[in-house]
């Protein structure tokens, strides 16, 4: 991991030299739907495991952010299992602690504008995601907003997930192969209920596969998930960046279409070419806070 060292503890992972980490802007800036904000940090599931992750500065202290030197400490603690160096690896993966952001910062904010959007934002980092379960949620938040989508989300993992401990784990496809589409409308999805039938049983086939995803271009991959009835550009975009790191996918919604026509009229700088959509999430965030409507 860059610049990452971890230590395993009987409970948890210890991540060393942590910087240019906010937990809040991460964990709530719309990539991700099952984290909840929990004694001085966040809670929510990676690989399967309830986590609790904190963030301490270099005096120690609990801290939401770390956005300035790498003098920072990360700590996973396992609800309900224990860990190896393999899961430690995982957990850094998902939480993008192998990405060098320093570098990437510095390159972004060679456009003036890109360096105010990080300057706002500094902490924002792209979380690497389960597959499945990226692309079930962003079908669900299809015209809708960030509660309803979280409440959505956990109807279904409460209905069909594992309980662990008091919660429960977003299911895996097997476990959602029986819903129908009647089911799903009965559980409050209405015009998504036909969208997720057909992820599901697309997935349970292997019609749509993760592994096939991974392998493909930008531009293959897009196309492949865009069989899927109901998922379009932006979806199949959010899918790629968040759980694929296919860091070219830029989704487009209203603030972002909104952002490119007053900050950027002349298009992607070339600052961000190859990593957009890592440079998308501070644009994003930048533009829900400073535009004019």
């Amino acid at each position: 991991m860059q610049n990452i060292q971890f230590e395993l503890r009987d409970n948890g992972i210890i991540y060393r030299n942590v910087g240019d980490y906010h937990l809040a802007d991460t964990f709530e800036c719309g990539q991700a739907f099952r984290f909840d904000p929990y004694k001085e940090g966040y809670k929510g599931f990676i690989e399967k495991q309830l986590c609790h992750i904190t963030l301490r500065d270099a005096a120690g202290n609990a801290v939401p952010a770390v956005c300035d030197g790498d003098g920072g400490t990360m700590t996973v603690e396992l609800i309900h299992g224990r860990p190896t160096e393999q899961l430690a690896v995982k957990i850094g993966q998902f939480l993008s602690l192998d990405t060098d952001y320093t570098a990437l910062k510095k390159r972004f904010a060679k456009n003036e504008v890109m360096a105010k959007a990080i300057e706002f934002a500094p902490g924002i980092r792209v979380l690497n995601q389960d597959f499945f379960e990226t692309l079930i949620t962003f079908i669900i938040s299809q015209n809708n907003n960030i509660p309803r989508i979280k409440q959505l989300c956990d109807r279904i993992s409460e209905n069909y997930g594992t309980k662990v401990g008091d919660t429960f784990a977003f299911p895996a496809a097997e476990q959602m192969k029986d819903i129908t589409e009647q089911d799903y409308k009965d559980m409050k999805f209405g015009f998504r209920a036909k969208y997720l039938a057909d992820a599901v049983a697309k997935v349970i086939k292997g019609e749509i596969s993760e592994d096939v995803v991974k392998s493909l271009s930008y531009e293959d991959a897009q196309r492949y998930l865009m069989q899927i009835k109901g998922v379009g550009p932006k979806v199949a975009d959010c899918v790629l960046l968040f759980s694929c790191r296919q860091y070219r996918s830029f989704p487009k919604d209203v603030w972002i279409k909104k952002a490119m026509a007053q900050l950027f009229p002349d298009g992607i700088p070339q600052e961000i070419e190859g990593f957009e959509g890592i440079a998308q999430q501070y644009i994003f965030h930048y533009a829900r806070f400073n535009l004019k409507d």
